[in-house]
């Protein structure tokens, strides 16, 4: 355990220096982007060495199988593949033993309730299976690919976000679901057909949510239209909410890492990702990040937010390292980056580095009932250090530092 401390503070040492010259030079190379992301990661270690202690105002007093953890250690598992440091893939390694018996049970997870959001944890179990090829993983794996084959469905064949949210389709779930579902159709040698209905997701709710005037999308579609949220001609939710295309845009880019490059629809999925950043671009802030409500930057209230940013920079530079955007988007992406460092980090008294001005939460319906509205969304909690913005910052940072 010493060695391990002695080795994460020389990290951070090192990255910090790195990191302050970033900053003073008011650039970001491929190198600084890495340090800064490794300090970042270090960072959250120091603060938290129970990764399902890093939801600070919960104060959870066990782990729990929730996407917040897995953003963030998704991003540890691809800095540990970009560094090698064992460190990483240990975090994240402790976070998933905690969880999964020696029966590959999972604690807390109930299959009925069919919440979209318990499937996106899954990622995390392929690399650790691959490298330690334990039993425990793979059936973790399996119950969850048994979920999606009974989730739910709208008429028109989209999941439900979960079952306490029927008829309803939110831009959050397609993170939540289809990377995993395309990677473990890819793995075990799926048919094609699986890989029709991961497309047939992107396309339906792009097709529901998508406004005609600017290209953005809403945050979801109800299709019984029986919400209080619903418009009751479309089913539409009232606002674009920043994070939501995030979590759209990563979807579609971490989707087709697995997509057969044959597949018809592969073409479709890369079209709608670059359709949606060029329609974030014409509502991008001077300082390169977008606002909360991401149309609506002269009311009151309203304020620019962290983690839809950094999930449209990490977007936007793995479309690029990818072939899938124009090389445009290298400097964006880096822009966007840099904008979230020099506006919206800073250091503590002890060198660790936190990350500010991240929206805690949002969603529709529910006890007590968030009705969408833009005051809801301005009024809900803006927190540092929330995973939701630390996890596409590390991200985004592995992403920049692969640019050549």
């Amino acid at each position: 355990m010493k060695k391990f401390l002695f080795s994460v503070r020389l990290l951070i040492a090192g990255a910090m220096f790195s990191f302050c010259i970033s900053v003073h030079a008011q650039t970001s190379t491929d190198n600084s982007a890495l340090a800064t992301t490794e300090l970042m990661a270090n960072s959250i270690m120091q603060r938290h060495p129970q990764a399902w202690a890093m939801r600070e105002f919960k104060q959870l007093k066990e782990p729990e199988w929730g996407y917040p953890y897995s953003l963030v250690l998704y991003g540890f598992q691809k800095l540990y593949l970009k560094t090698g440091n064992e460190a990483y893939l240990a975090y994240a390694k402790t976070f998933v033993d905690q969880l999964i018996d020696a029966d590959g049970k999972i604690k807390g997870y109930a299959i009925t309730e069919f919440n979209i959001d318990s499937i996106n944890p899954g990622k995390l179990l392929f690399l650790l299976h691959e490298k330690y090829q334990d039993k425990r993983y793979l059936t973790a794996m399996q119950t969850l690919r048994t979920q999606l084959q009974w989730q739910p469905r709208t008429t028109g064949g989209g999941f439900w976000h979960k079952n306490i949210y029927p008829w309803q389709m939110w831009l959050d779930g397609l993170y939540m679901g289809a990377p995993y579902y395309a990677q473990y159709a890819q793995q075990f040698n799926e048919p094609a057909k699986s890989f029709d209905d991961i497309a047939h997701q992107f396309l339906l709710i792009e097709s529901k949510t998508r406004d005609a005037k600017t290209g953005l999308l809403y945050h979801a579609w109800d299709e019984s239209h029986l919400q209080l949220w619903a418009n009751k001609d479309t089913g539409l939710s009232p606002h674009f909410w920043s994070r939501s295309m995030g979590w759209y845009a990563m979807a579609l880019v971490d989707t087709l890492d697995y997509f057969p490059a044959k597949h018809p629809k592969r073409k479709e999925l890369i079209r709608l990702l670059n359709e949606l950043a060029e329609a974030l671009l014409t509502v991008q802030h001077p300082s390169h990040l977008w606002y909360q409500v991401t149309d609506q930057g002269d009311r009151y209230g309203n304020y620019l937010e962290t983690s839809g940013s950094a999930m449209f920079a990490y977007a936007f530079a793995k479309g690029v390292n990818k072939k899938y955007l124009p090389q445009k988007y290298q400097q964006i992406a880096t822009d966007i980056f840099n904008g979230i460092v020099q506006g919206h980090t800073e250091f503590d008294k002890q060198g660790q580095l936190h990350l500010k001005n991240t929206c805690g939460s949002a969603g529709l319906g529910n006890e007590p009932y968030r009705t969408g509205t833009f005051e809801y969304y301005v009024s809900e909690a803006i927190r540092t250090d929330d995973p939701h913005g630390l996890g596409p910052f590390i991200l985004a940072g592995v992403e920049i530092a692969a640019f050549q």
